[in-house]
């Protein structure tokens, strides 16, 4: 990408996916080098354990989870966040009805749109 400032990207409900059940994503800016994704939990949701090589951080803007890794779990609540370095396996779940920012580096292919 060339531009030197992306197109504004407003938060919308009806343009979210729907990954698995109990998960909504909406993917907001990138570049190549960085990924802002919104994505909105339902109560009681489970993800499926994964890694990926990007590092993510996450920020919670309401609700509670739990984040699970290698060395163990702990719960994260609105206004608080973290980091998740490339390559460690991670579940999250949610433990009441719950939205997060999520900021990968560089920018998840997986998640792209398709041209």
């Amino acid at each position: 990408m060339s531009l030197e400032v992306t197109p504004l990207i407003a938060s919308q409900d009806e343009g979210m996916t729907t990954p698995e059940p109990g998960l909504r994503r909406q993917l907001m800016s990138y570049t190549e080098n960085l990924m802002l994704v919104r994505h909105r939990m339902e109560k009681g949701w489970s993800g499926t354990r994964h890694s990926h090589p990007h590092e993510q951080m996450v920020f919670v803007l309401s609700g509670l989870i739990e984040f699970e890794h290698p060395g163990g779990k702990f719960l994260v609540r609105a206004g608080e966040s973290f980091i998740v370095l490339g390559n460690v396996e991670h579940q999250a779940s949610a433990h009441e009805a719950s939205e997060v920012l999520d900021i990968f580096t560089p920018y998840r292919e997986d998640y792209a749109p398709k041209a």
